[in-house]
């Protein structure tokens, strides 16, 4: 009787489990406000690291954004710079749709990203061309942004290909002036 109970309730919570999951309504009400567009219109500094899913560090990066607005359309001008020496550019494009709503290209992204916002959220969801080794993979990103009083936007993508979870990658973001990115610079180029 009681292993039954057990079952039931263990099947009853994991079913709970798998259901209940964020949606960027649900933070409707947090402040400060995210608007994707405000954010990141100039420069803006990311600070990033990759976890396999068993938890393992497998690479650090920081990231210098440009990012211009025309009134529709975001253009974010990424370079990547990895710990291991390794450098990467993506150039996206963000149109926005309406109040909620945006919608994202890149070269290395297939077909088009879709992100949601309320609140302080966002959460932007793509399937990309992942470099790996000599190869590629097509790998998917779940990417949940929150904006933070002072200005610090926290980032959180789980990576996952078919549907296995690969691990996850954790950026914090700050917006700099031109002072601030020339100092950052001056201290890369004497740490090599």
């Amino acid at each position: 009787m009681v292993r039954s109970f057990l079952l039931c309730f263990l099947v009853g919570l994991g079913l709970t489990g798998c259901s209940a999951s964020m949606k960027p309504e649900d933070f409707a009400e947090r402040q400060p406000r995210f608007v994707l567009e405000e954010y990141f219109e100039g420069k803006t500094k990311a600070w990033g690291m990759f976890h396999d899913r068993f938890g393992t560090l497998r690479r650090e990066f920081v990231v210098d954004i440009k990012g211009t607005w025309d009134g529709s359309t975001l253009t974010l001008d990424e370079e990547f710079d990895y710990a291991d020496g390794e450098q990467d550019r993506r150039v996206w494009s963000i149109r926005k749709v309406d109040e909620h709503t945006y919608m994202g290209t890149a070269g290395d992204i297939i077909g088009t990203a879709q992100g949601r916002t309320f609140g302080n959220a966002l959460n932007w969801i793509y399937d990309m061309n992942l470099k790996v080794g000599d190869s590629t993979w097509k790998v998917k990103f779940d990417d949940w942004m929150f904006l933070q009083p002072g200005g610090v936007l926290l980032n959180r993508a789980t990576v996952s290909k078919l549907g296995f979870e690969l691990g996850t990658i954790t950026l914090s973001f700050s917006q700099v002036d031109d002072q601030e990115l020339t100092h950052f610079n001056e201290q890369k180029r004497a740490a090599e």
